[in-house]
């Protein structure tokens, strides 16, 4: 049972009633009747709300800061006409429009949508739907609420994804597809063709031209099918946050430009998030599966607050990937944490493997660093300079054991680990 504002004001017109005219006990029971009867007549003429019916369709799944629009459908089997408001309640980081109006003869049926704009990536479930049907004077209302269960998963949002025409642009121009005079690069044999004025003589095939009246040249492409294992740390320095995101959904919006740009490029590309244990995990996945998987995958991920098993990562690592592979590992370049995990295990993967390491910088930093005015900015330029060193200090004990470093902020991260990737495809080095 519900109260409506109208019998507030049926109230307060009684109150006046009863100290302009009958200013008496007798009075103030009498206009108290009065209401509570009118209350009671119009809660027993309002419609049943118990036998409704609730079907509900709509969006499964959206992007982070995309609408989503969920349809509920209510039935009303009864004959009286239901009146009244319902509310489909879901949790606030849904930000869902969730009041609706009801008016359904009997026997009848309404469709209501409710959209979604998620704010925080993951499952967002359902709460009760709450009905309220009043009744024919307004006064008071029935009310009961009812559980339909449904799921909206906020994915990723992949921003990024603004930068991969121009890099597959970039990959078709190392791959000598485009009409233009230069050859591709790589280091896989392509075909014979025809030498012109222009070509490189290195690439001449002498028994090619033995057997043939004209010069032929060896054309080249860059290395297809190779392996990459995208590797996401989500242990506590995912946690932090640079700008207005967490340093974990920079790192999986790099993650998905660099698996949508290998596998236009025919490479392979498989991913695990790990702290201490396996968060997600996508494996054997097709060109035309991978990015639905990995955005499924790293929606419900969030940065857990332990450190993280660095050796747990290098064996997830080799477990995976028997043969040599490009191993990207998103994580930070914060001296301690790498110092007593990352560093003294790095051998045991760079042996086998071409390892790069992508990190998110802090654009605050730099703004730091270059602060003055007074003493409180000094020191804080101070400080940041200090941090920057220590940064560039441990990408280069990384790099001197052949490891591939990428440190950007977080709207530079995931078009540097694109160029990276290129630039080792361009060398061969994959």
């Amino acid at each position: 049972m519900a109260i409506s504002g109208r019998a507030g004001l049926l109230a307060l017109l009684g109150a006046i009633i009863v100290g302009v005219a009958v200013p008496s006990y007798i009075g103030i029971i009498a206009v108290t009747g009065v209401i509570v009867a009118a209350i009671l007549v119009d809660l027993a003429l309002a419609a049943s709300i118990s036998a409704l019916t609730f079907t509900r369709g709509g969006t499964r799944s959206a992007r982070l800061g995309e609408p989503a629009s969920v349809t509920l459908t209510v039935m009303n089997p009864g004959g009286a006409r239901v009146r009244g408001v319902l509310r489909d309640a879901w949790p606030p980081s849904a930000g869902a429009s969730d009041r609706h109006a009801l008016d359904i003869r009997g026997g009848g049926q309404q469709t209501v949508t409710t959209t979604l704009v998620p704010t925080r990536r993951g499952d967002r479930m359902a709460d009760r739907i709450t009905v309220r049907a009043f009744g024919p004077l307004g006064l008071a209302a029935r009310q009961g609420s009812h559980r339909v269960p449904w799921t909206v998963r906020a994915l990723p949002p992949f921003t990024s994804r603004k930068h991969l025409p121009s890099r597959l642009d970039r990959l078709r121009d190392l791959d000598g597809r485009l009409r233009t005079l230069a050859r591709g690069q790589g280091t896989e044999f392509d075909s014979l063709r025809t030498y012109v004025a222009g070509d490189d003589v290195r690439s001449i095939d002498w028994r090619a031209t033995a057997r043939s009246t004209d010069v032929m040249i060896r054309t080249w492409r860059p290395e297809r099918d190779r392996h990459l294992m995208v590797v996401l740390d989500t242990g506590r320095t995912s946690a932090g946050r640079v700008g207005d995101i967490p340093r974990l959904d920079a790192s999986m919006d790099a993650a998905l430009l660099l698996a949508a740009l290998a596998s236009r490029a025919g490479d392979r590309v498989d991913f695990i998030a790990y702290d201490r244990q396996v968060r997600a995990s996508v494996q054997g996945s097709s060109a035309v599966e991978l990015l639905p998987a990995l955005v499924n995958g790293m929606a419900s991920l969030q940065p857990t607050l332990v450190e993280s098993d660095a050796s747990g990562i290098a064996a997830e690592v080799l477990r995976r990937s028997r043969r040599r592979s490009l191993v990207v590992l998103l994580t930070g370049l914060e001296p301690d944490p790498l110092a007593q995990g990352l560093l003294p295990i790095l051998h045991t993967l760079t042996s086998r493997h071409l390892v790069l390491i992508a990190s998110v910088a802090d654009p605050r930093i730099s703004e730091m660093s270059h602060a003055r005015g007074d003493a409180e900015a000094v020191f804080d330029a101070a400080a940041a300079a200090r941090a920057t060193q220590e940064r560039e200090h441990v990408a280069g004990l990384l790099r001197r054991r052949g490891v591939e470093v990428v440190d950007a902020t977080p709207d530079e991260l995931a078009p540097a680990l694109a160029d990276a990737y290129l630039a080792l495809k361009a060398a061969g080095r994959l």
